[in-house]
């Protein structure tokens, strides 16, 4: 990968695209599992960020739920304690975990080892904390 067009037209390829902007998509990512019934999905937005006006990153990051829902204390030990490829923030009014990738040298398992990373650590935390699969 070399720049955002790169990573826009893999993603396209790869992944369910839910909505796309410019500078912005967003996918639905599905987990296999044996159990059709027990099938989870994490929207995931994809978001091209530019460092210092000349270095293009992507920000992974998905929602988990709303800030005000959830003992943020808790949450935040949680992630220190299970995570390894993620942060958590408070976006608007939701938790989202997010990582991010510089585009220049990136190899794509750079991308997809952090994003499914990112999208099972977001589910199981959405699942803990959130008590459902909303995002």
């Amino acid at each position: 990968m070399a720049t955002w067009g790169d990573l826009a037209a893999y993603v396209r390829d790869q992944y369910d695209v839910i909505a796309q902007e410019d500078d912005e998509i967003r996918i639905l990512f599905t987990f296999d599992h044996l159990d059709e019934e027990d099938e989870r999905t994490q929207v995931i937005i994809l978001v091209r960020e530019v460092l210092d006006r000349k270095h293009e990153w992507v920000q992974i990051a998905t929602p988990m739920g709303l800030a005000s829902a959830v003992d943020l204390k808790a949450l935040l030990e949680e992630i220190g304690h299970s995570s390894i490829a993620c942060g958590a923030a408070i976006m608007g009014e939701h938790v989202v975990l997010r990582h991010s990738l510089p585009l220049q040298t990136l190899d794509i398992h750079e991308f997809t080892d952090p994003l499914a990373l990112v999208a099972g650590t977001a589910d199981t935390l959405e699942e803990q904390f959130f008590g459902g699969d909303n995002y």
